[in-house]
């Protein structure tokens, strides 16, 4: 007769939202490099967030770190308007500790020309890249999610245009395969 395995229920720990989480599987073992999906958006007031978390076994317990933050399109649907103009961007960065892919997105509060919108595209992308040389990705998360990153840019920014909107659309960590795995 076959032997069935119970399903217990284990907690990880989220440091970056100072929260625990419970999952079900037969073994910590089998959540360990599991993606977990959980949505801010009471948290943080009403700005639809998702955060995408990676689960990794630290001396027996489960922590989650994260992976990626994702401004949910209600958010941004909501905050549009006739007589205004916005501006997108995507680029590849690298921080102190990884490589990652970063959007950020801009509302201005009039329809501005080409020529605006150009100029605050690359301030923005200029201001971020030498931003995200000196921080870890940990700290970048945790300033996204306290809105201090998107304040001082937005801060940058009114110099060129002021801004009804200053936020990062996606902010995500890329994997690069180790040499250690590949071998």
């Amino acid at each position: 007769m076959a032997k069935v395995l119970k399903k217990k229920f284990f907690e990880i720990d989220i440091p970056i939202i100072n929260e625990q989480y419970e999952s079900q599987a037969t073994s910590v073992e089998e959540l360990n490099n599991k993606t977990i999906k959980i949505d801010l958006t009471r948290k943080l007031k009403g700005k639809g967030v998702d955060l995408v978390l990676k689960t990794k076994v630290e001396e027996g317990k489960l922590v989650a770190y994260p992976k990626k933050i994702i401004l949910l399109p209600f958010f941004i649907k909501h905050m549009m308007h006739g007589g205004i103009s916005y501006v997108e961007d995507s680029f590849k960065a690298e921080t102190g500790d990884n490589k990652i892919v970063i959007k950020p997105f801009l509302i201005t509060r009039k329809k501005v020309s080409r020529e605006v919108r150009k100029a605050l595209r690359n301030s923005a992308k200029n201001w971020i890249i030498d931003t995200l040389k000196t921080k870890t990705s940990g700290d970048i998360f945790s300033e996204i999610l306290s809105n201090q990153f998107q304040r001082s840019l937005n801060t940058r920014l009114k110099k060129i245009y002021p801004l009804a909107i200053c936020e990062i659309r996606v902010f995500e960590i890329k994997d690069e395969p180790d040499a250690k795995t590949t071998k």
